[in-house]
């Protein structure tokens, strides 16, 4: 945008100097106009957007999910990186199929050690996270552009779930998808909430906050990294930045279970630093 600017510039003003336009033109104020966007950030080029998602035992739901980020993203992801997380069925070999997907491998099981390798294998700017079991609606990655061009000061961004429309559980979607509703207090409260299975952050902000914690293995790893991303700038929770996953934990362990379950391990590391719920807690695969 910058280069962009600067040609435009030359050209009105040539116009001024050879007397095609006067220099007192409303057309000269372009450049003003201009020079404020490119300082701002805005600009007509794509982000370098790199989407990582963590996959544990995927095969039947990575190869929809990467069907629908292809799709809905338009070539704007510069890469995306699937981190086979100790997968023991054909995690890996679905997600290989897809040209332009690179699969790395992670033996350590885990959340956080998954993300954090995923982290160190991205080159993008802007790092985005889904589960492997999510689907990105259209807009998606246009939001995160948005949302990290129009701020320079936002260093995390997050929204909430929404629930597969395709799927027949326990609970209609309409009900899980408002139970996220409790949310938008609670950030404006404490000022940050993350959902790790839908956000982007700044790549340079992560690495300055010590990258994804290796040490939690599945609750509390949302919590904390917002917690720590509040400490250096800006982040973002949004009700309408969300992107579709299953309801298969509330399917497995009951509503009001995993409802208690996720707001303890969203309180706890917000007072304790630390999640309540330990380890790694796998889905029953059938």
């Amino acid at each position: 945008m910058v280069v962009v600017a600067q040609l435009v510039e030359l050209q009105i003003v040539d116009l001024a100097v050879t007397g095609s336009i006067p220099v007192d033109h409303p057309e000269i104020s372009i450049r003003v106009q201009l020079s404020t966007i490119a300082q701002r950030g805005y600009t007509t080029d794509d982000m370098d957007i790199s989407l990582v998602i963590p996959a544990y035992n995927e095969e039947a739901s990575i190869g929809l999910c990467l069907d629908t980020a292809i799709e809905n993203s338009h070539g704007k992801f510069k890469e995306i990186i699937v981190v086979n997380n100790a997968s023991t069925d054909k995690t890996v070999e679905v997600a290989s199929r897809y040209p332009g997907v690179r699969v790395v491998t992670e033996m350590r099981k885990g959340t956080g050690h998954a993300r954090q390798t995923g982290a160190e294998h991205a080159s993008g700017e802007i790092l985005a996270y889904i589960d492997a079991d999510a689907l990105i609606p259209e807009g998606w990655v246009e939001y995160i552009e948005r949302t990290f061009e129009r701020d320079p000061k936002v260093v995390f961004l997050s929204g909430a779930y929404r629930y597969h429309r395709h799927e027949s559980g326990r609970y209609p979607a309409w009900l899980l998808d408002a139970i996220w509703w409790f949310t938008p207090p609670v950030y404006w409260i404490v000022g940050y909430i993350g959902n790790a299975g839908n956000c982007a952050m700044r790549a340079d902000a992560l690495k300055k906050i010590g990258g994804h914690d290796r040490a939690l293995a599945f609750y509390g790893d949302d919590t904390d990294l917002a917690r720590r991303f509040h400490t250096v700038g800006k982040t973002l929770w949004r009700m309408r930045f969300n992107n579709y996953s299953s309801a298969r934990r509330f399917d497995q362990e009951g509503l009001a279970q995993m409802c208690l379950k996720y707001m303890i391990n969203y309180w706890w590391p917000v007072l304790f630093h630390r999640p309540y719920t330990p380890g790694h807690h796998d889905l029953k695969r059938s």
